[in-house]
């Protein structure tokens, strides 16, 4: 029997992160080893206590002090759900001031395979940096999804593209 694959879940301050344990469970179910990895605005939004024991991982917010152990295995497949645009501007540009923006700048340094779901304001979206830092964040890679798949009309739903994008990615 395989282990079964280590996703790294980066969660960004956007509506569906209220829902993510929802996420969480599909991915379990899925077969992942799911490790969380949340930005400071969005970590007072969760219980973390209650992931960390649905995941069997530290649900992580800030960096590790030198020397500690890594708290989570090496990745094989990152996702961003929810990313803001605060996050794809600042990750576009390689800026790494948070845990989250420092995990997605090292996976994509790495090559490993990276999803993102963004979830912005249509007066972010059409802001006029907005699209070219998406353009970045695809030329190197990342398979970024479009229009607002996670948008909550969707309800439980909404996290159905995301578990398709990981099986597409996982056969690809």
């Amino acid at each position: 029997m395989t282990e079964r694959p280590v996703l790294y879940l980066v969660v960004c301050a956007a509506g569906p992160a209220e829902h993510i344990d929802e996420l969480v469970d599909l991915l379990i179910a899925d077969g992942w080893q799911v490790c969380m990895i949340v930005s400071p605005t969005a970590a007072p939004w969760l219980d973390r206590q209650a992931l960390q024991d649905k995941t069997g991982y530290l649900v992580r917010v800030e960096w590790r002090m030198p020397g500690d152990p890594e708290p989570h295995p090496p990745a094989d497949v990152v996702l961003a759900a929810p990313v803001t645009f605060n996050t794809v501007t600042k990750w576009a540009l390689g800026i790494n001031d948070t845990l989250a923006l420092g995990v997605l700048n090292e996976s994509l340094g790495a090559g490993l395979p990276i999803i993102a779901f963004p979830h912005t304001k249509a007066e972010l979206a059409a802001h006029p940096a907005y699209s070219g830092h998406l353009e970045v964040l695809r030329a190197a890679g990342v398979v970024v999804a479009d229009g607002k798949p996670l948008d909550s009309m969707n309800g439980p739903g909404r996290w159905g593209v995301v578990i398709d994008a990981l099986r597409t990615a996982r056969t690809s």
